[in-house]
């Protein structure tokens, strides 16, 4: 009896030792490591412990971590960031991207696809932040920020998004203010006119905030100049969404000529500026007749994004890595595919925290597959790329916790 309990305490000891020799909760292993902002494309181990990253280097011994990840052959990224999406949903009739059926819940779109933090555009406005706040932000794993859309009622679309009245800079800019580690921006969308006030009533929020302001610009016709709002408009920093949509009926001048298939030369001199031109794909805001003279013209966009909502998921765009499969097959090497999705998102937004695998950093991180096959990769006009490969999510880990794991790469598995 003695001896048994000697026996039992012996390993006990044994268990209790090996437990404490755990450095890391997380161990990724012998993934590629693609992490622009450290210039990192190699196979490496990642430990990560405390919700952070610990340790990037060639070898770490499994035997140290609570949970080891197989990554051989995959990708191993930051979580992505989508700075252009719908996610305050509700059950409002008639309320379309604000409180309303059109937008959708962020935890059921984001994680699968490798994403950790996505920033609604324009969905709240100044009078219904605190709503969204409280019923989206508030209840989300995955991390929800905003740009506020100028227009106070944001987007509920039809005469609520023309009212200029309603396009309060000051009020606005209290509010992101107010609410700095949840709003990064402001949001102007859809107001058709030919008047510069939401526009400068968004840059004038924006300034007084210290923010960048997203421009869906809507429509016009005549259209308004680009040239004008690139250069005369914005500031450094600010953001041009929907960068390579051509939309019916002449009433959004295109980046590209469509006649010559050239980049137009103020938008070149706009880039120099620091204008910022994001994908925004969407339903509608997408057309490959712009994108392909772009890429080919060495033109990437600066961040690629969803514009997620009911209407474009369903539609040519699904999600963010169709997207950046598709940019892919354009002629972007995946580095500059991944960093258009993680770093320089982050800066553009001012969150620098985010988007990178750097040691004592925020572990959101990302376990991406590259499907073989035959792909189609078609726009909203019906037009169609041929692919052999497309991104594949395994992993999703959200502040050093697994969040989505598709095949159980994770072993031991923990279901809690």
């Amino acid at each position: 009896m003695k001896y048994r309990f000697l026996i039992v305490f012996y390993l006990l000891c044994i268990q209790s030792a090996a437990t404490f020799a755990q450095t890391y909760s997380i161990l990724i292993k012998g993934g590629t490591v693609i992490d622009p902002k450290n210039n990192l494309n190699q196979i490496m181990d990642v430990g990560i412990y405390e919700g952070k990253i610990k340790k990037i280097a060639k070898d770490i011994n499994p035997s140290e971590a609570r949970q080891v990840v197989d990554a051989k052959g995959m990708y191993v990224t930051p979580g992505l960031i989508d700075i252009h999406g719908h996610v305050f949903f509700g059950t409002e009739p008639n309320h379309y991207l604000s409180n309303g059926l059109v937008a959708v819940p962020p935890d059921g779109f984001t994680f699968r696809v490798g994403v950790t933090t996505i920033v609604d555009a324009g969905g709240a406005g100044w009078e219904s932040f605190s709503e969204f706040k409280n019923n989206v932000i508030f209840n989300s794993k995955t991390r929800v920020l905003s740009f506020l859309n100028i227009v106070g009622e944001g987007m509920r679309g039809g005469n609520y998004e023309q009212d200029t009245s309603d396009m309060d800079p000051n009020l606005a800019a209290a509010v992101a203010i107010k609410n700095r580690n949840d709003i990064v921006g402001f949001k102007v969308a859809h107001f058709i006119g030919n008047d510069w006030k939401p526009v400068d009533n968004a840059v004038k929020a924006g300034t007084l905030a210290n923010m960048p302001v997203m421009i869906d610009f809507g429509g016009s016709t005549p259209p308004l100049p680009l040239e004008d709002l690139f250069m005369k408009h914005l500031r450094k920093g600010d953001i041009f969404t929907h960068a390579y949509t051509l939309l019916e009926g002449n009433v959004r001048e295109t980046i590209v000529d469509e006649a010559t298939q050239k980049v137009k030369p103020f938008v070149l001199e706009a880039r120099k500026k620091g204008i910022v031109f994001d994908v925004g794909y969407g339903g509608a805001s997408f057309n490959y007749s712009q994108a392909i003279p772009a890429v080919k013209a060495g033109f990437y966009p600066e961040t690629i994004s969803t514009d997620l909502h009911t209407g474009s998921m369903n539609g040519s765009m699904k999600d963010m890595l169709s997207i950046m499969s598709k940019f892919y097959a354009m002629g972007m090497d995946l580095p500059a595919v991944i960093k258009a999705s993680t770093w320089t998102p982050a800066k553009v937004i001012k969150r620098e925290n985010l988007g990178h695998i750097s040691e004592n950093a925020i572990a959101d991180v990302a376990v991406f597959s590259m499907r073989k096959g035959n792909f189609g990769f078609y726009d909203k006009t019906g037009y169609k790329m041929e692919g052999k490969e497309k991104l594949e999510c395994e992993m999703t880990i959200m502040g050093g916790k697994i969040v989505y794991d598709l095949n159980g790469i994770a072993k031991p598995i923990y279901l809690k």
